[in-house]
């Protein structure tokens, strides 16, 4: 197995793996299946913050962030997400992608990597607890999907902190 930069042309094995979590799934929110073209264009617009995990030519799992909200005081911040094939889980797969993508945030002077999780979803919430994430934020049925709302599990794991702001600093507004 190894991990690498995405291609546009993972982009049709990469839409298997999310569109089966999208149909099959609570994992995500979201009902709307990907396109092998709109996943193409994600692609080539993230460069080197779309990563997949591929073994013996075939991708097993992706991980890409993008920015976390709109306006230049989120900048720093990014919300990732990362989707593995199932028969793929277990191997140590997602970790190497995790360790790779927080690499390549911490070279483009990413300071926070953010992750929305589905209370559904437990599995995620003890694998991010396992690579250094805190969970900042429970939100109570924001999400809904096949009938049932779901919470919203939010992580954070602060990458730089050597560029944070002392809680009692002059620049906190006291």
């Amino acid at each position: 197995m190894r991990v690498r930069q995405a291609q546009p042309a993972d982009a049709a094995e990469i839409a298997l793996i999310t569109n089966a979590i999208i149909r099959d799934t609570l994992v995500t929110f979201t009902t709307d299946e990907r396109s092998a073209e709109s996943i193409a264009n994600d692609i080539r617009a993230r460069g080197a913050a779309f990563l997949v995990a591929e073994d013996q030519g075939q991708v097993i799992g992706f991980a890409t962030y993008a920015p976390f909200r709109s306006g230049p005081g989120y900048a720093k911040s990014r919300e990732h997400s990362i989707q593995l094939a199932d028969y793929s889980r277990g191997r140590g797969v997602g970790r190497a992608l995790m360790e790779q993508l927080q690499q390549v945030a911490r070279s483009e002077g990413v300071h926070v990597l953010v992750a929305g999780i589905s209370s559904a979803n437990p599995g995620a919430i003890a694998f991010h607890s396992t690579l250094g994430f805190s969970e900042v934020g429970h939100m109570p049925e924001v999400g809904h999907k096949w009938g049932q709302y779901l919470d919203l599990v939010l992580m954070q794991k602060i990458l730089s902190p050597e560029g944070s702001i002392a809680p009692d600093s002059p620049a906190m507004g006291r």
